[in-house]
């Protein structure tokens, strides 16, 4: 995590700095405007996505069942015509939801582990994505696009580690190689995909239920990275210390 910690300083630093500060004045009222629109769809969906978990620790709904429920909305949502605003807000909802339950199995070990995990991991996250959202804002224009090709190429290593863990039999150390690959893979992306929704708007695409999809997919494959190292490190420290009463 040592890289990850210093890429989340640096971008602090810059965020910060009077000359990127200058930069936000590329950002046009109309594309401000939209960019309000896609953080409020986004923070809707994650609440929806915890409503979501928390129908699965009540009545256990979450598995395989709410995952292709989640795809299946998904893809109906971006086959529907931007025309139909509100029925693809409606679906964007329910994908969250059942993006939730999907994750809630996690979510309840957590809860059953140590439950400030849970808290830690969402407040992480949320930090995080303020932090890298805010730099791709403040940077210039099209600064960070050119991350989408090597992003492309991590997200190509994660599938084929994926494939051979499947087939082979996945260790916890290559488990935990690719859980620390994917975090940085998908941080990189809540950069690169803040700044190609900057730029579609400017172009004039103002889809924000599509755009804020794309930022909630994000948000989501950062957490639960997150939660599953936190809990890892949990779990380790708990049994350091039934080692020492014994």
């Amino acid at each position: 995590m040592d890289a990850f910690t210093s890429f989340f300083d640096s971008q602090s630093r810059n965020i910060w700095s009077y000359d990127t500060l200058k930069n936000f004045r590329q950002i046009s009222p109309i594309v401000q405007t939209h960019l309000k629109q896609v953080y409020l769809t986004l923070c809707c969906a994650l609440i929806a996505s915890a409503v979501g978990a928390y129908l699965h620790i009540l009545w256990n709904i979450g598995g395989y069942l709410t995952t292709f429920a989640c795809l299946g909305t998904i893809i109906w949502l971006l086959s529907t015509p931007p025309c139909e605003e509100q029925k693809r807000v409606s679906l964007l909802m329910a994908s969250a939801v059942f993006e939730g339950a999907s994750i809630g199995p996690l979510i309840d070990l957590a809860i059953q582990i140590d439950p400030s995990v849970l808290v830690a991991s969402f407040v992480g996250t949320a930090l995080a994505f303020a932090c890298f959202s805010g730099a791709a804002m403040l940077a210039r224009r099209r600064e960070y696009l050119y991350l989408g090709g090597l992003l492309s190429s991590g997200v190509s290593v994660l599938l084929w580690l994926h494939f051979a863990s499947s087939i082979f039999g996945g260790s916890t150390a290559l488990f935990m190689t690719e859980i620390y690959l994917g975090l940085l893979v998908f941080v990189g992306y809540m950069i690169v995909d803040t700044q190609d929704i900057i730029e579609k708007a400017h172009l004039g695409d103002l889809d924000y239920v599509k755009h804020a999809l794309t930022l909630f997919t994000d948000f989501v494959a950062v957490f639960v990275r997150i939660l599953i190292i936190m809990l890892k490190n949990s779990a380790e420290k708990s049994e350091k210390k039934k080692k020492r009463r014994d």
